[in-house]
């Protein structure tokens, strides 16, 4: 999970409700973009943390084998 990824979702939830109430679709539309940026954030740190996860899994299999 990723902190900025979290802000842009709930700034997006923020300005899409604000829309909706106001009438203002542009800035609804806007909050639904935000909304998505934070997932795509979001989902982009995950990805890096399975990443750097796999990464060590190998690299200590690899050392361990070259240990013995």
């Amino acid at each position: 999970m990723t902190i900025s990824g979290k802000k842009e979702q709930i700034k997006g939830r923020v300005k899409e409700a604000t829309g909706v109430l106001t009438g203002d679709k542009k800035l609804e539309r806007e909050g639904k973009v935000d909304r998505a940026a934070g997932n795509i954030k979001e989902k982009a740190g995950e990805l890096v943390d399975d990443v750097k996860k796999t990464t060590e899994k190998v690299v200590d299999k690899v050392k361990s084998t070259f240990e013995r």
